[in-house]
C-alpha cells in the first residue's frame, strides 16, 4: 500500500478501511504497518495495536510449560492424530482446571478441545446456526464473531457496552434485542476490548437476562484470571443453573503461549436444557472437520496446568497492572485522548478520541494511519470493534516500549492540535 501523501491517498484508503470489521485485526494492523514510512530517519516500530506478549522479554512462560512439551514430544507417543475431540488426558486435566471456579464437577465429555479460542468461537456459531436466527454481540466487541456470524448467515444484532458504567452489559437493549430467533448472546469477561472485568451480581443479572429472553450465553473466557482491578474473576459458568453457558477459552493468554494454539469449547449445563445426544453429535461432526491442536501440545496440557505455581501468574498480574497504570497516567497528559475507565483486566483499555481538538484528523481511521507514518505507532481504530472514533490500545509490552509509544501518541495529537480551540 502507498504512503498516505494526498488526500487523494488518504480517502482511497479510508474507505479502504471501513471495512474493517471483515477483516481479521492481524490484517488491519497489516495495513497500518504498511503506511509506515521508510525514511532515513525511521524509527523502531511499536505496535500497540495487537495482544500478543510474547514479542516481549518481560512476558514468557513458565518453565514448567515448555518442559511439558518437550517431555511430552520426546516421549514418541503424540506423533499422530489425536481424537477430533481432544485427547483423552487434556479433556480431563481442563474439566479439572475449570471446576475449579465452579461449585460441581464438569465431566470430561463437556469438553472439546480446539485449536485456540478462534475455532471455539467458529464452533459455538456453527453449531447454533439455523435458519433466519440472530446472535447478539457486544459493542465494543471481539470482530471474530461477527466474522463467524456472516459466515454461516447469522444476522448479528448488537447490544451496547455502558462506559460510564465501567462498560457493563446493556441489559435493557438485550430484552429489546432479543426474539424467538435468537440462538444465543456473547459475553466476554475480562473484557476485549474494554479491559473491563464484571462483578458476580453483575454476572447474574445477565444470566437472568438471558433467562429471560430464553437464550444460552455464550462466556469468553480467553482471558480468564488475567483481573488485577477490584473485582476478582468469576466464571460464568457459575450461573450454568440459570442458563446454559457454552464457555470458551484457551491456555493463550494466562500461560502466555497464544502460538501454541490450545483452545476449548466447553458446555456447562447441568440441567441439561441445552446437551442433548443430537448436540453432542453435532459438535463431534463439526471438530471431525475442523481438527485440533497438535497432539504433542495436547498431550502436555495436564503438566502444564498442574505444575505452574501461583508465582508466576502473580507475576504476570503484577506486569500487567503497572502498564495499566501507566497507560491511564500518561493517556491523562493528553487532551485529545479521554479513558473513561481503567482497565481491570486482560491486556486493553479503549479510549475515545475529541476530533473537535484535532486539525487534520476527519476519524479513528484516519487518525491510526497518519499516526502509523508520522511516528511508527500501531494503535487499533476503535471502528475495528465497533466504536467509532475510539482507540484500543493493548498495553502487555514492556514497560519502556509502552512509554516511548505513548510519548510519541502524545507528540503526534500535539502537532495535530487545534490551537484555535485549544487557545
Amino acid at each position: 500500500m502507498e504512503n498516505m501523501g494526498s488526500q487523494t491517498n488518504i480517502s482511497f484508503q479510508t474507505k479502504q478501511v471501513e471495512t474493517f470489521t471483515n477483516i481479521t485485526i492481524k490484517g488491519i494492523l497489516g495495513l497500518l504497518m504498511d503506511n509506515i514510512d521508510g525514511g532515513e530517519d525511521k524509527r523502531e516500530v511499536i505496535s500497540l495495536g495487537i495482544g500478543d506478549p510474547t514479542a516481549h522479554s518481560c512476558f514468557h512462560t513458565t518453565d514448567a510449560a515448555k518442559e511439558a512439551v518437550v517431555e511430552s514430544l520426546l516421549l514418541d507417543k503424540f506423533n499422530g492424530y489425536s481424537p477430533s475431540s481432544g485427547l483423552p488426558v487434556a479433556r480431563k486435566a481442563i474439566a479439572n482446571y475449570l471446576s475449579r471456579d465452579l461449585p460441581y464437577d464438569l465431566s470430561p465429555e463437556d469438553v472439546y478441545v480446539t485449536s485456540g479460542c478462534t475455532q471455539a468461537i467458529e464452533i459455538a456459531v456453527s453449531i447454533l446456526a439455523k435458519p433466519n436466527s440472530n446472535i447478539l454481540l457486544p459493542r465494543p466487541g471481539f470482530p471474530t464473531y461477527l466474522l463467524c456470524a456472516a459466515f454461516r448467515n447469522v444476522e448479528v444484532r448488537y447490544y451496547d457496552l455502558l462506559p460510564q458504567n465501567n462498560w457493563q452489559v446493556d441489559l435493557k437493549a438485550i430484552e429489546d434485542l432479543a426474539d424467538q430467533n435468537t440462538i444465543g448472546i456473547v459475553v466476554i469477561n475480562p473484557g476485549n476490548p474494554c479491559g473491563n472485568v464484571y462483578s458476580y451480581d453483575h454476572l447474574e443479572k445477565i444470566a437472568e437476562t438471558a433467562k429471560k429472553v430464553k437464550t444460552l450465553i455464550i462466556a469468553d473466557e480467553v482471558y480468564g484470571h488475567l483481573a488485577f482491578g477490584e473485582n476478582p474473576f468469576i466464571s460464568m459458568g457459575l450461573f450454568s443453573s440459570i442458563t446454559p453457558i457454552l464457555t470458551l477459552g484457551s491456555l493463550s493468554k494466562r500461560w502466555l503461549i497464544p502460538g501454541w494454539r490450545l483452545g476449548w469449547f466447553v458446555i456447562n449445563d447441568p440441567n441439561c436444557i441445552f446437551k442433548s445426544p443430537k448436540i453432542v453429535e453435532r459438535i463431534k461432526k463439526y471438530c471431525d472437520i475442523g481438527g485440533g491442536p497438535a497432539t504433542f501440545i495436547q498431550a502436555a496440557v495436564p503438566k502444564i496446568i498442574e505444575s505452574t505455581k501461583e508465582d508466576f501468574f502473580r507475576n504476570t498480574l503484577k506486569m500487567l497492572k503497572k502498564n495499566s497504570d501507566i497507560c491511564y497516567e500518561k493517556i491523562q497528559e493528553i487532551s485529545c485522548i479521554n479513558c473513561p475507565y481503567r482497565s481491570q483486566g486482560s491486556m486493553v483499555l479503549m479510549v475515545k478520541l475529541n476530533l473537535t481538538l484535532l486539525k487534520d484528523i476527519s476519524d479513528d481511521i484516519d487518525f491510526c494511519f497518519k499516526l502509523a507514518k508520522e511516528e511508527s505507532v500501531l494503535l487499533l481504530p476503535g471502528t475495528a470493534v465497533g466504536l467509532k472514533n475510539w482507540l484500543r490500545i493493548t498495553f502487555a509490552v514492556e514497560p519502556s516500549f509502552l512509554e516511548e509509544g505513548l510519548s510519541r501518541l502524545k507528540s503526534f495529537c500535539l502537532r495535530h492540535s487545534n490551537t484555535k480551540i485549544i487557545n
